[in-house]
């Protein structure tokens, strides 16, 4: 078993990227999309998107980054995928999973589902572009606003030949709303030779054991998840191991205290502050929104951020809360 983290346009960036490596469990990165419209992109749009280019497209836990072109013309992402190519990317990963309005309407994303023809021509021009050495892999969705061209879709994508796909186990008319069909993912994966990854609706050891089994897949891709449980995919690992019998561990995976997250938290926020400043304390908020489905303690430290403008302002805010827990602590001893 394999485990991916997702790419999420504003959330899984480079740092997200190198803090969640660090903490453990995952195989691959996929970055965020590099939209790829009517020329070759310049180096440094590579290199602002993937910076793990200047490490061998790795995050500094060693973790290989693959990077994600999102567009619709076949020449156009051919010729920006061999520059990425060039640039030493890990890998191609193409996106046909997008449910933007915005990126649809820009003829990215999952709007190409609707034409299974595209797919084929995308990928078949991308796979000819990069060298034989470097994987090229996709991501889709179910279909657009129906399931009736899944079949069609896996078959454009098999006869690509490409390397890998993830398949995000809703439409793009269903958003991200809840359920996740990992069953229909079982109903094209025959049809595939190459390797299937499931994604979408994985917050948990429980759910990942089920999408596994549902679609039929070996490997998992996290996103939300991820974000919600930083060491989601460690717990996965412990709790799947093949080495324990029925897929589950005599001891009980522990996650991270409180108190870990909160460091991860200041430490990813200064960060931030240092490298894109005018977006930090809105991502800073957006990932304690995340963090408040697996801790509690997230909810009620976003109550007292949610107004702060600035970073530094969040930090000491940080340092309050993990100063009252280390007090809570030596008081309970």
């Amino acid at each position: 078993m394999r485990i991916f983290l997702a790419p999420m346009e504003g959330v899984v960036d480079a740092m997200m990227r190198d803090m969640l490596t660090r903490i453990g469990g995952y195989d691959r990165c996929v970055t965020e999309f590099i939209r790829v419209s009517e020329r070759c992109l310049p180096r440094h749009v590579f290199i602002r998107f993937c910076p793990e280019l200047l490490n061998n497209s790795r995050t500094p836990a060693g973790i290989p980054v693959y990077l994600q072109l999102l567009g619709g013309n076949p020449a156009i992402m051919a010729a920006n995928a061999s520059k990425a190519a060039s640039l030493g990317a890990a890998g191609i990963d193409i996106n046909f999973g997008c449910p933007s309005k915005t990126v649809n309407k820009s003829d990215g994303g999952s709007i190409i589902l609707r034409e299974p023809e595209r797919v084929h021509d995308i990928l078949t021009a991308v796979r000819a572009a990069v060298p034989s050495t470097i994987p090229v892999t996709a991501k889709i969705r179910l279909g657009y606003d129906n399931t009736d061209t899944l079949s069609a879709i896996a078959d454009a994508v098999e006869s690509s030949e490409i390397n890998e796909l993830c398949i995000h186990a809703r439409t793009k008319l269903n958003g991200y709303k809840p359920p996740a069909f990992w069953k229909q993912v079982a109903t094209i994966r025959h049809r595939l030779s190459m390797p299937v990854i499931i994604n979408g609706e994985i917050w948990n050891s429980s759910d990942a054991k089920m999408a596994k089994e549902q679609s039929g897949c070996d490997d998992l891709m996290l996103g939300r998840g991820a974000i919600s449980f930083p060491d989601l995919a460690l717990s996965i690992q412990h709790n799947l191991s093949p080495e324990q019998p029925n897929g589950s561990n005599c001891q009980t995976y522990q996650p991270l205290p409180w108190q870990d997250i909160l460091l991860w938290l200041q430490n990813h926020s200064q960060l931030s502050h240092e490298q894109v400043p005018k977006y930090a304390a809105n991502r800073t908020k957006q990932w304690l929104i995340y963090l408040k489905r697996q801790y509690p303690e997230a909810a009620i430290l976003f109550e007292q951020v949610k107004r702060c403008r600035t970073v530094p302002e969040m930090i000491s805010l940080f340092q309050l809360s993990s100063s009252a827990i280390s007090h809570s602590a030596i008081s309970s001893a």
